[in-house]
Order: C-alpha cells, then sequence, then structure tokens
C-alpha cells in the first residue's frame, strides 16, 4: 500500500495537533454564538475552523509555505459565500453581517492553526470572542444614546427571541406589552434562529420614543417564561 510507504510519524502528529487546535478554538468562538441563538452557531464555526485548517495543512505537507498560500487565498474568498448564506435583508435592515465575520474570523484561526501557527490562532480567537462579548455593552450603550429627531429619522424596533411552539403567545404579548405603553406597532415579522429559535421584530410606528420606557418593556418581556432573549434597536434613514 502507498499509505505504508509514504506514512511519516511526525508529520502526522503535526497534523493532529493542527487539526486539534482549530477544532477546539472554533468550538470556542462558536459556543458563544450558539448561546446566543445565532444562524451559524458551534458546529458551523467549528468546521469552518476545522476545514480551514485541514486545507491549509493538506497544502502545507504537499508543497509548503508557497501551496499554504494559495490555498489560503481561495479559503478567504471560499468562506465569503458561505458568509453571504448568513446575511439576510429584511426591508431597510440588513441581518447576519456579524455572524458573517464571525465565520470568516474562524477561517483565519482555522488558516493558522493549518499552518502552524498554533499561538497566533488562539490569539485570534480570543480577540474574536471579546468582539463578540465585550463590545456588547458599548454597542447597547451607543445604540441609547439620544438621537436628533430634527436632524434624523429614526426607527424602533423591539425583537423578541422565542421556541417556535409559543410564536403565537409572545407575538401576541409582545404587541400587548408595547400597546400598554402607548407604542403602537406598525409592522411585525417573524425570522427563524436555527431549528429551535424564532425571533419576533415589532417595528413602532413613528413617535417619540423614551428609551427608558423602551427598556420597561424589553425587561417585562423577558421575564415571561416562553421569552429566551428581548431588545430593542433603533436606526436611522440618513
Amino acid at each position: 500500500m502507498r499509505f505504508i510507504q509514504t506514512f511519516e510519524l511526525l508529520p502526522f502528529l503535526d497534523t493532529v495537533v493542527s487539526l486539534t487546535a482549530a477544532f477546539i478554538l472554533g468550538v470556542l468562538i462558536g459556543a458563544e454564538r450558539q448561546y446566543r441563538q445565532r444562524t451559524a452557531g458551534l458546529r458551523t464555526t467549528a468546521l469552518v475552523a476545522l476545514g480551514a485548517a485541514a486545507f491549509v495543512d493538506l497544502a502545507m505537507r504537499l508543497e509548503g509555505a508557497s501551496g499554504a498560500i494559495r490555498v489560503i487565498a481561495y479559503v478567504v474568498s471560499g468562506i465569503g459565500f458561505l458568509g453571504a448564506g448568513v446575511i439576510m435583508k429584511e426591508g431597510m435592515n440588513v441581518r447576519g453581517l456579524n455572524t458573517a465575520a464571525t465565520l470568516w474570523c474562524s477561517a483565519a484561526v482555522g488558516a493558522c492553526a493549518g499552518a502552524d501557527m498554533v499561538a497566533e490562532a488562539a490569539l485570534i480567537t480570543v480577540f474574536v470572542i471579546a468582539g463578540n462579548t465585550l463590545l456588547r455593552p458599548l454597542v447597547n450603550a451607543i445604540n441609547r444614546i439620544p438621537l436628533n429627531e430634527q436632524s434624523s429619522e429614526a426607527t424602533y424596533e423591539v425583537v423578541v427571541t422565542t421556541d417556535p411552539l409559543s410564536l403565537a403567545v409572545v407575538r401576541e404579548a409582545l404587541v400587548e406589552h408595547l400597546e400598554a405603553a402607548q407604542y403602537p406597532v406598525s409592522d411585525i415579522t417573524t425570522t427563524e434562529r436555527g431549528d429551535d429559535a424564532v425571533e419576533v421584530i415589532a417595528k413602532l410606528i413613528s413617535t417619540a420614543v423614551d428609551r427608558k420606557e423602551l427598556d420597561n418593556v424589553v425587561e417585562r418581556l423577558e421575564l415571561l417564561p416562553a421569552v429566551k432573549h428581548a431588545t430593542w434597536e433603533s436606526s436611522t434613514a440618513d
């Protein structure tokens, strides 16, 4: 068998280290995405990192650094098609950009691991997880800064995540809580987030919005047993 003739123990162990590191680091990144019920969760992120590592490691074994560089270029462009699959446009809003960026970074983690740069792969993983967690409070704080209503027209949405079986109940509760707070709903849509999560998005009719009141509405919604997560978002036309 040609396998017996070409098999080398040390290069094989090197491949084991590279793929194992890529898999573990991909799982760490994906765990945060899975916890937040994003479209690309733990399995997808881990497989992206593992696949990138496998291709780069294969090129390293066959052609050395020059071959790995060519494969990395294809990985960078190829992962763009995968990321495009999680980006969705809903009216004026675009969702999934952060998830696509996370997949892109996961491929970078895998490419580093496949190129035997495990320490660099771990460092990228730390930055990716920090970007998806530590920056979230800062983003929320910036989003809640009062807008200049005279210079920009703001659109407000309340987003609630639930399971498919509780969709009707949560949707009705969302409308009731907003109407009780004197915030009529102009439109309400639903978006699937994996097999066991659905987002209910209520768009408010253009009106003066008290952010503290919206915070209170969100807090009351999160107390409902069927609600996994609730938040509100604002965007401007300019």
